[in-house]
């Protein structure tokens, strides 16, 4: 089950108040960070955040709901994505997830979730559905408008062009605990060049 939406709680006479809600966001990044997922209650949450459990339930339904709603704050917006090139586009969207990955705890914080993989799988479930998912299908996008287009070769594994996308940025980071400004265009780059369709050879 997930969390009360806007129109059914304002129907029930509860409107949503953002600065309660940040609050808890906020505490939750906090502790989550401080404690781990294990060790952080919603007590604290509510205590940390000024909020009572009872604003917390009424907004999320678990604890790993309300980590993943915290988590995905980490991720900044989607910047609109209209270069005019494909790899521009994919570049675009790499850029804006390594400035995520990059802000304080966010690597770490990926990793505390998938520490609970085996304890608590709903939370892990949570985390792929609302932070894994909406930057994949963003690049999945951009690669299914080139092979409309005609810009892809054929056989061209978009699933494995958008994994080797996203994983190669969480693996440079991992070897060496930073990821240099130039790289989501250096990843794209060779990626592109494995998957763009054949540039027509020039006239003999």
């Amino acid at each position: 089950m997930f969390s009360v939406n806007k129109s059914t709680e304002c129907s029930l006479g509860r409107p949503r108040d953002a600065q309660a809600e940040r609050r808890i966001l906020e505490a939750t990044l906090r502790l989550l960070a401080e404690e781990g997922y294990v060790r952080m209650t919603l007590d604290s949450v509510a205590a940390s955040s000024g909020a009572s459990k009872t604003t917390i339930y009424r907004r999320w339904s678990s604890k790993a709901d309300v980590v993943t709603a915290a988590l995905r704050t980490l991720q900044l917006s989607e910047p609109p994505v209209d270069t005019g090139a494909v790899p521009g586009d994919l570049a675009a969207i790499l850029v804006n997830f390594r400035r995520s990955l990059l802000r304080p705890n966010g690597m770490a914080l990926v990793g505390t979730v998938l520490a609970e993989e085996a304890h608590t799988p709903d939370l892990l479930r949570l985390f792929r559905e609302r932070i894994v998912a909406p930057r994949r299908a963003s690049l999945r996008a951009v690669l299914d408008r080139a092979r409309k287009a005609g810009q892809l070769r054929r056989g061209a594994r978009i699933d494995a062009a958008v994994a080797m996308l996203i994983g190669a940025v969480y693996a440079r980071y991992l070897a060496s605990g930073e990821v240099p400004a130039s790289f989501p265009r250096e990843l794209v780059e060779i990626v592109w060049a494995g998957i763009k369709a054949q540039d027509p050879a020039p006239p003999r």
